[in-house]
């Protein structure tokens, strides 16, 4: 199969910064503490995605996989290295992505169907599907600021699902909303799978990710430790929890005894 994306030598920096007001600032330049530190949240990352392929990026909370999905998706750009992605990209890093919350929910659908990459005609002849897919259709000419997370995620994941997407990119957003209607993505997420789409889901469901994805990528501090098969991918994840947990259970080194 020919490779859907690559991902070559990624490394990516971020500053954190201490100070938030002048006040802040001048206390801790007083004390002689730095303003901010600068750390790499991926390092030196490279991976080979195949057309048709569905990968788990696995990983405890800063790993660094939110971080490579948005190379990917193009919202970010890599510090060093490079990113190489073929065909249309639809992209759910966050709930409600792409929505505008001033906007009816109408009216997002056209304009996050064209950021997406749909032509009006496309977005004309798909619209009923997307609104029935989504369940919000009672609340279609209301502005989604009033609309609860879940209608968010609803209408965001039907606009993308329905773009027909080569390679489909999906964070997290399948923790948010009912039972019901995380079962109905699951399934339109099994068809663009069988339709052969390459796809790469991020979520801390690691039963989901084992029953939906071929392939399994775990990451630690910003770097590949594993790829391969989903389940065992999924085993270094529950020990990697395990082992925090046991961590911060720990009592302190200095208590009194």
């Amino acid at each position: 199969m020919a490779p859907s994306i690559v991902i070559d030598s990624v490394t990516k920096h971020f500053t954190l910064r201490h100070a938030r007001s002048i006040k802040e600032m001048s206390v801790r330049a007083l004390r002689g503490q730095s303003l901010s530190d600068r750390f790499r949240a991926l390092d030196e990352v490279s991976l080979t995605i195949s057309q048709g392929e569905t990968v788990a990026l696995m990983g405890l909370n800063g790993s660094g996989k939110s971080t490579l999905l948005k190379l990917i998706s193009g919202v970010m750009r890599p510090d060093e290295g490079r990113v190489l992605v073929r065909g249309r990209v639809a992209g759910l890093i966050d709930v409600g992505a792409g929505l505008h919350p001033e906007l009816t929910g109408r009216e997002n659908v056209h304009l996050n169907g064209a950021i997406l990459g749909m032509s009006q005609a496309e977005i004309a002849r798909k619209f009923d599907a997307i609104v029935e897919f989504s369940g919000v259709g009672r609340f279609l000419d209301d502005q989604v600021k009033f609309y609860s997370s879940g209608m968010f995620m609803r209408l965001a994941f039907s606009i993308a699902a329905h773009t027909e997407p080569d390679v489909f990119l999906i964070d997290e957003v399948l923790a948010v909303g009912d039972p019901p209607f995380r079962e109905k993505c699951l399934e339109r997420i099994r068809e663009l799978r069988g339709e052969g789409r390459t796809m790469v889901i991020v979520a801390h469901d690691i039963q989901m990710l084992v029953g939906l994805c071929d392939r399994g990528v775990t990451m630690r501090q910003g770097r590949v430790v594993f790829d391969g098969p989903t389940a065992e991918a999924g085993q270094l994840v529950r020990a990697d929890r395990q082992a925090r947990r046991a961590a911060t259970s720990l009592p302190d080194s200095g208590a009194a005894l």
